[in-house]
């Protein structure tokens, strides 16, 4: 339902209103208004409703669970949202000298360091964060083993059709054959100059 249908002629919502009115002798004859904008005329609490319930249709970690694509966010708890933001560390400029920030690059260090060890590999890399970066840097390194090791038949990669199109451009970059549901994209490779 749209607000406009919430409207009633002369409903007002007195406490957004300006004290005292507003004096437009210093605006320009022909900027002003001939007649009063189209706007619903709603109470305050209809209004904060209205919103309010427009707001719980978005996805959010509260009450949804998140759809492909929204990787940065889907398995964030609020709890690491929170420590995310503490003023220390979302304030410090990236430009900071390391003496002024060895507690934070030691966070990283051991974050790392934790990487490493449950996942079994011998290095980890915390940049890029996500998202199509993430996708790209992703399989640039499979497509950087799999050639350092002379493989060259392994040009195809299966992606899910509901799979975002960051996703799919990061997979053509590398110049592997996407196979889309079933269906080939047919294209030409990338020069390994423009990898």
């Amino acid at each position: 339902m749209l607000i406009f249908e919430h409207s009633q002629t002369n409903r007002r919502n007195p406490s957004q209103a300006p004290l005292a009115k507003t004096e437009v002798k210093d605006i320009p004859e022909n900027f002003r208004r001939k007649k009063r904008p189209l706007l619903p005329e709603v109470s305050e609490m209809q209004a904060v409703r209205h919103y309010t319930k427009l707001s719980q249709k978005n996805f959010s970690i509260d009450t949804h669970f998140y759809p492909l694509g929204s990787c940065t966010m889907k398995y964030n708890p609020r709890a690491c949202n929170k420590l995310a933001m503490l003023p220390n560390l979302l304030g410090r400029h990236p430009y900071a000298p390391e003496s002024t920030g060895q507690g934070f690059l030691a966070c990283m260090h051991e974050l790392q360091e934790i990487l490493k060890d449950v996942t079994g590999m011998k290095a980890v890399s915390l940049t890029p964060l996500a998202g199509a970066q993430g996708e790209l840097a992703g399989v640039a390194m499979i497509r950087a083993y799999h050639d350092s090791r002379g493989d060259k038949g392994r040009t195809e990669i299966l992606v899910p059709d509901a799979a975002p199109a960051g996703m799919q451009v990061a997979f053509y970059i590398a110049t592997f054959l996407i196979i889309l549901a079933g269906m080939r994209w047919l294209r030409r490779p990338l020069s390994t100059s423009a990898r």
